[in-house]
């Protein structure tokens, strides 16, 4: 199969064909009138998953119908979730159920949102980049550690232009935390503290049984399980609550983790972590007995995370993430009645250094610098103009600038970014899995992965128990290998 030339080929070679001519060239404007876009100009983009979070996704990348929305794709025809809303929003788009179909049959494609369940974005990302499509994937980038290393390493060799849908990456108040730490406001930072209330859906339950028989019509199962293990379908998985099952989900690490350890690794200029361990809730149903399912994510967890120095911080550091609602306690330095992270204190981030502390919320909101003896230092937000901070235009953007472009470089969360940080979300997950690891020694059990695990960032591997290592990677359906 040929390889489809970037659009911004196509787009040279009108403006080089009209040059050629003896015509008299109008601009643009004078014909169109003041914003309008040529169709030369404008980028054929698709929607994989134009459901749920899907569907602002693709809205938000066609710049309000400045770029032409040629193709959706969903596993659910007729979702209730958005994807009957997207249709009606793009309805010259052709829709499809299957992505493959969608990048075989799209022959002038330049780029695709996808913004589906975690265990597929490495599938499809990969099928996308081997037709040199440009890519904006939702958060976290992969299922696992060797996929964001693969995704990573892709589209530096293939000069794709992506971006992850960590929205928060873009809100210009990380660039006032930045300041504050570029300016040694609190020194050194030696520990860092993020939590989040999540999982606000069902986890930490026996896994539900399938219900075939409540199938939706046009709902293609087997596509929606893509990579992972064939199963009879389940209601209780489809369209949001697979995100507490390993097979699909990442838990909450997974969801908010992309949110809220971005800002400290982006203000630190954060590396591979050294090291991970971790403890986790436990339900008992039966005296004495704690639940063990380990094909589900926790009801709650805490993992330490160590990090080496870097040139923005040259000094070794903790990062310590709560979930399941358990947040840190008020240090001595903020006062008792102010908010930790985000009003409520629900979600948050505390960098605490030598000299004071910086705390955020969610997405890098409400930033606020505290040093003793000093008025605490607050940040005005401005009022955004665009959708999640125009995430998704500047990725357009660079898109029609191309690879290595001013604007491409200063995406904020680029697989180059992205990758790492994923990487490192994902390194608590890995923890997580490895302490319900178990085997029978007499009348109880050996849990043998309760230790703190030594990470090889270049080589992506725990040094000291090769059982964890399962959890790098994953076992690939028949058919969906990568």
């Amino acid at each position: 199969m040929n390889k489809k030339k970037p659009s911004s080929t196509r787009r040279d070679f009108i403006k080089k064909s009209l040059l050629a001519s003896s015509i008299v060239i109008v601009p643009r404007h004078v014909l169109g009138g003041t914003g309008y876009t040529a169709p030369s100009d404008q980028l054929n983009i698709a929607s994989i998953g134009c459901g749920g979070k899907g569907r602002p996704d693709i809205i938000n990348a066609s710049v309000k119908g400045r770029e032409r929305v040629v193709a959706l794709c969903d596993i659910d025809s007729f979702g209730k979730h958005g994807v009957t809303a997207s249709r009606k929003k793009f309805p010259k788009a052709n829709f499809y159920n299957d992505f493959r179909q969608l990048l075989a049959e799209e022959k002038d494609l330049d780029a695709i949102t996808v913004s589906t369940p975690d265990h597929t974005h490495a599938n499809i990302a990969m099928a996308a980049m081997d037709r040199n499509v440009h890519l904006y994937v939702q958060k976290p980038l992969t299922h696992n550690i060797k996929e964001a290393r693969l995704l990573t390493e892709t589209a530096r060799e293939k000069k794709i232009v992506t971006q992850m849908g960590n929205q928060g990456a873009s809100n210009p108040a990380q660039l006032q935390v930045q300041k504050w730490i570029n300016a040694g406001e609190i020194g050194n930072v030696h520990t860092v503290k993020v939590w989040t209330n999540r999982p606000v859906w069902p986890q930490g339950i026996p896994l539900p049984k399938p219900d075939p028989e409540n199938l939706p019509e046009g709902l293609a199962w087997d596509l929606w399980l893509g990579p992972a293990k064939s199963t009879p379908y389940s209601s209780a998985m489809h369209p949001f609550n697979w995100r507490g099952w390993w097979e699909y989900g990442t838990g909450a690490l997974g969801d908010m983790g992309c949110h809220l350890i971005d800002i400290p690794f982006r203000a630190l200029g954060l590396k591979y972590p050294t090291a991970v361990e971790c403890s986790v809730g436990s339900v008992y149903r039966q005296m004495w007995t704690p639940e063990h399912l380990p094909q589900g994510c926790p009801p709650s967890s805490f993992v330490s995370i160590n990090f080496d120095a870097t040139e923005i911080n040259p000094t070794p550091l903790t990062l310590e993430w709560s979930d399941g609602g358990i947040r840190p306690a008020h240090p001595d330095l903020i006062p008792p009645e102010d908010f930790l992270g985000d009003p409520g204190s629900n979600n948050g981030v505390m960098m605490i250094g030598e000299h004071g502390i910086i705390t955020t919320g969610v997405y890098g909101y409400n930033p606020r610098l505290y040093k003793k003896g000093q008025a605490v230092v607050t940040y005005e937000q401005p009022k955004e103009k665009e959708a999640e901070h125009g995430h998704h235009r500047k990725w357009i953007d660079a898109i029609k600038a191309g690879f290595d472009s001013d604007e491409h470089k200063a995406l904020t969360s680029s697989f180059d970014y992205a990758g790492p940080l994923t990487e490192t979300v994902l390194m608590g997950n890995i923890a997580i899995r490895s302490y319900l690891l178990r085997k029978k020694s007499g009348r109880n059990y050996d849990y043998y992965g309760r230790r703190k695990l030594l990470w090889d960032g270049n080589a992506m591997k725990i040094t000291n128990l090769e059982a964890a290592n399962q959890f790098v990677g994953r076992e690939y359906r028949k058919g969906w290998e990568l």
